[in-house]
């Protein structure tokens, strides 16, 4: 049986995910926890121990001197990194698949390990519970049975949030076409109406200046209409100020559409019980 190594003692988020990664390439594996030079030369793949990065000869460590390489943006690779590089476009199932999970979760848990901050705190005493934080929950002693289990649980976790995170970014690269369809179908730019629930749409048309409001179904069977927004809760052009937190009855009489259900207090989304309403609110919202 195939059989990976990595460091014993306490894991890290980066060896956790690097294993796991190799786990979908190789399919069933053996999990060797050790420091021991001669254990480690065992390996079939070395990861985040060892000294060497060589993936010709699968070994991904990152913690030599020279490191492991540091990516164009000044990110440093860790062992997810390294190991990535190498398989992330066949575990992904192409390219531009691995590139997605590149950006949303390989270089911030890279970061992290290689003490990168990518992210400022902006409350004092208050920083953000990240995936370091919920692995390093896992870890109540330092006994290496109970560590070695209590690994190999976290390895499964991770393995399974990368094959939901995979299914994600194909997703995304099928819907895309097809919101890129709505927006050419548009009469008026401005508003784009769309009759599926499609992912990504938020992120893609922020690359599209002309774009203000998006009309969507909602998995409840409502509609929704929503503002583009630049930045979290800065919308390009937000819902009426006369709208916000008013629902059902109220806000039906503040707008005249039937069918409007409720308008966000912060005024970049309105649900409504149908896509004609949310048609209509958009065209007032747009005339505001």
């Amino acid at each position: 049986m195939t059989k990976i190594v990595t460091h014993d003692s306490r894991f890290h988020t980066d060896d956790v995910f690097a294993v796991a990664t190799l786990i979908l390439v190789i399919g069933e594996a053996e999990v060797v926890r050790s420091r021991d030079p001669e254990v480690q030369a065992t390996a079939d793949y070395l990861v985040d121990t060892g000294m060497q990065y060589d993936p010709a000869r699968h070994m991904f460590d990152h913690h030599q001197l020279e490191g492991g390489g540091v990516r164009e943006n000044g990110i440093p690779y860790a062992s997810f990194g390294l190991v990535w590089k190498e398989y992330g476009e066949k575990v992904a199932g192409g390219k531009r698949e691995a590139g997605i999970i590149e950006q949303r979760l390989v270089q911030a848990i890279d970061a992290n390990d290689n003490g990168i901050v990518i992210s400022l705190d902006k409350f004092e005493g208050i920083r953000q519970y990240g995936l370091a934080d919920f692995f390093n929950s896992f870890v109540e002693s330092r006994d290496p049975e109970h560590l070695y289990s209590v690994f190999m649980n976290v390895v499964t976790i991770a393995k399974d949030l990368l094959v939901r995170e995979i299914a994600i970014a194909r997703k995304l690269i099928v819907d895309e076409s097809k919101i890129l369809s709505y927006l050419d179908k548009s009469g008026d730019r401005r508003v784009v109406v769309m009759d599926e629930n499609l992912m990504g749409w938020k992120d893609l048309f922020r690359h599209k200046p002309e774009v203000l409001y998006v009309v969507h179904p909602r998995p409840d069977g409502k509609w929704s209409l929503s503002t583009i927004q630049d930045d979290m809760y800065v919308s390009r052009k937000s819902l009426p100020a006369s709208w916000a937190g008013l629902k059902d009855e109220e806000l039906q009489k503040v707008t005249g559409v039937y069918g409007s259900i409720f308008c966000h207090k912060a005024l970049f989304m309105a649900v409504t019980s149908s896509k004609e309403a949310a048609i209509k609110l958009a065209e007032i919202a747009l005339n505001s």
